[in-house]
């Protein structure tokens, strides 16, 4: 059983949804990004999500594009990423998932990927940009090295295209709340609960959702209805602020905790029903 999944059945046999924290790493540094993935697993993530930069992404909006370009700026590489997620495996047992989008991983090499992702000690990847169509490769080295592979479902996708992300995906499935690029946003949009119902009658994996997911009350709101919320631009926001770096760890672990108690609030209330 892989990390991930121990998790997410442990959470489930506790009558918890999982609270997934994504940071990009290398914003600010790579010293930074290692000493930050321990603290905020402390704080109250369930699992992080580690993005690894890239120049020309797809679905990140304008706080993640700005952190990794501070990231890239700062001399950031797919080696320098890998040996940020061994210092973090060295310091905490939390899962670990790669974000990223396909180029870095094909210009590294797939299978050269997989295996040195697996020995830093990641657990999944998640590559924003690859149709489960056309996945057949990455998934063969992927496997080879026992890393769940995570696709990405959307308001947009037909009934075919969330069968097969359902099919292919390991470890858990993750629905894209909104159409558009990564942000923080005020509300959520209307037809969540739709997609997330969509998506369930193809999966027994578990259903996280992520964009937009910004507030504690938003983490409420998700994990009454999937088996994750995926906060990321309202952490990187906080990692971006021009404060000294022992006072931004401090407010991102204090809001971490602040979204991990609307997890577990929203279990309660579900109990009490």
């Amino acid at each position: 059983m892989s990390r991930v999944t121990g998790v997410f059945q442990h959470l489930k046999h506790e009558g918890h949804s999982a609270l997934v924290v994504f940071i990009t790493v290398g914003d600010p540094s790579l010293e930074a990004t290692a000493e930050l993935a321990p603290a905020i697993a402390t704080a109250g993530a369930d699992l992080i999500e580690l993005g690894i930069p890239f120049s020309d992404p797809l679905a990140d909006g304008p706080i993640i594009q700005a952190a990794s370009q501070r990231s890239l700026s700062g001399g950031c590489s797919v080696s320098g990423v890998l040996e940020c997620a061994r210092k973090i495996r060295a310091q905490c047992d939390v899962p670990l998932v790669f974000m990223t989008s396909y180029n870095p991983v094909l210009q590294f090499g797939l299978k050269h990927f997989a295996a040195a992702s697996a020995e830093a000690g990641v657990d999944g990847v998640l590559v924003s940009d690859l149709p489960p169509h056309e996945s057949d490769t990455w998934i063969s080295a992927a496997r080879e090295r026992a890393l769940d592979t995570v696709f990405l479902v959307a308001p947009t996708s037909p009934p075919q295209r969330i069968k097969a992300a359902c099919r292919l995906s390991t470890g858990f499935v993750y629905c894209v709340s909104r159409t558009g690029v990564t942000g923080v946003r005020e509300h959520l949009p209307p037809d969540l609960v739709s997609l997330v119902e969509r998506t369930r009658p193809f999966t027994e994996r578990p259903i996280g959702v992520g964009f937009g997911i910004s507030k504690p009350e938003h983490v409420g709101a998700v994990t009454a209805i999937a088996d994750a919320a995926i906060v990321g631009s309202a952490v990187v926001r906080i990692i971006g602020d021009e404060q000294p770096w022992p006072q931004r760890v401090e407010r991102v672990t204090d809001f971490v905790a602040e979204l991990a108690g609307a997890k577990a609030g929203a279990a309660a209330q579900d109990g009490a029903h």
